[in-house]
């Protein structure tokens, strides 16, 4: 049994509904343009939410949540959060996943009214994907700040690979973002150290860093 303290973040937790919900709203914010956001909660058993409750009301803490009877418990609710270089619960892109959200029929809390609450997000058991929206192809919903929304459509290319054919050794900003990349991969042991000293070193080939990225996003799925 799941501890009242542990948030669940993974998808598969959700009604099938929800699950299709939440993934539609995701690869719709990645075709705006929004990757920097993440899942911080799904399913919520009845014990967390009278836990969570409690908390700044009987428990230290500030207050979390206004009901004892969320979509949370239902698996027809998730919540998201902004990672960087925005804050947290950034308004100005909370705001935006609201809007696509309206669009798909899916019901934002920031349009609640005397308890407002921007990063919630749910659907009723019976949603429907709307007419001229599909799912599209791979979808990578990040759990965590570090992740990135990522959206793979056979037959396109990845949007998500930066570095390409036109990657230039002597560009000082293409190779200090490279480094950024590769180095902090390596920090989240992901790679070995070789590959960023082979960077540094000025003896990484165009096709090993491309092939080094995808190997690198596909490890952090």
């Amino acid at each position: 049994m799941t501890s009242i303290t542990t948030t669940c973040r993974d998808i598969s937790e959700l009604l099938p509904a929800a699950q299709t919900a939440c993934r539609l709203l995701f690869q719709e914010c990645f075709k705006a343009g929004i990757k920097n956001i993440f899942i911080t909660e799904t399913y919520r058993s009845q014990e967390r939410q009278i836990y969570l409750y409690a908390q700044g009301r009987t428990r230290p803490g500030q207050i979390v949540t206004w009901t004892l009877d969320s979509n949370h418990k239902s698996r027809l609710a998730w919540d998201i959060a902004v990672g960087p270089p925005q804050s947290l619960y950034d308004v100005t892109t909370l705001n935006r996943v609201g809007t696509i959200a309206h669009k798909l029929g899916i019901t934002w809390g920031g349009d609640w009214v005397g308890s407002i609450d921007r990063p919630h997000f749910e659907v009723k058991v019976n949603w429907k994907i709307p007419a001229g929206y599909k799912l599209e192809g791979k979808l990578n919903v990040p759990t965590n700040s570090k992740g990135q929304v990522q959206l793979i459509v056979e037959g396109k290319p990845k949007e998500e690979i930066k570095v390409t054919q036109t990657w230039n050794p002597e560009s000082p900003t293409m190779k200090t973002e490279a480094e950024n990349f590769i180095t902090q991969a390596v920090k989240d042991g992901i790679i070995q150290e070789s590959h960023l000293k082979d960077l540094q070193n000025g003896v990484m080939t165009t096709d090993r860093l491309i092939g080094l990225y995808i190997t690198i996003q596909q490890r952090r799925n």
